[in-house]
């Protein structure tokens, strides 16, 4: 007698697949936070620090999504729209460092910056392919899958501010991508919360 059906055992191993490369995404994310936001500090770029806690909500996005993977919709939706709270609340904290870059200029080490954003860009096109193959399973996987592709454009907008800034020798090439890495944070919130409150209501309407 087999200890499953082919749909029980279908879903049991596309979930173990599912926890194996968020744990992968998440250690490699928790790594180059500690890096990013070492070398934001240092080399005085908002780019850089915006990119860090970018590294940071990702992580905790990873835990989230290793809590309710093998938990229903309903849960998935939960932990989406958490997400999605979280880039809402790392946006708005990234506009509010560059209005401070504003108030009080100064130029940023154009090389940490391209050194670091390399670093960054490798990790994430890393941890982009690993999840390009479960981007479509559930809404809890899509989400990551969205952050992680985000992250991507975010890197190559690092190494632009920092070739500009090396350039220039100003440091508004930095303050201006770390505005529209905020906006771009702000924007996949929106997207990931409007989906998580959709599914949240549809989930009520399947219950009644």
């Amino acid at each position: 007698m087999a200890c499953c059906d082919d749909t029980t055992c279908g879903t049991g191993e596309l979930k173990g697949r599912q926890r194996s490369v968020l744990i992968k995404v998440l250690l490699i994310n928790a790594v180059m936070f500690v890096v990013e936001v070492t070398a934001g500090l240092l080399a005085n770029s908002t780019a850089l620090l915006a990119d860090s806690l970018d590294m940071l909500g990702d992580t905790l996005v990873y835990g989230f999504s290793l809590y309710v993977i093998a938990r229903d919709a309903k849960w998935q939706a939960i932990s989406a729209l958490i997400k999605g709270l979280i880039m809402l609340a790392f946006g708005l904290f990234v506009f509010s460092e560059a209005l401070y870059k504003m108030l009080y200029p100064v130029v940023p080490i154009a090389e940490t910056m391209g050194i670091i954003g390399v670093m960054a860009l490798v990790a994430n096109a890393t941890c982009l392919l690993l999840l390009n193959l479960h981007r479509d399973d559930d809404i809890n996987m899509h989400s990551v899958w969205l952050c992680s592709r985000n992250d991507i454009i975010a890197n190559v907008s690092v190494l632009i501010a920092g070739g500009l800034v090396w350039l220039l020798h100003s440091g508004w090439p930095d303050i201006i991508v770390g505005m529209g890495i905020a906006g771009l944070f702000l924007r996949s919130a929106f997207h990931v919360l409007t989906a998580s409150i959709k599914q949240m209501k549809k989930d009520k309407l399947n219950s009644e």
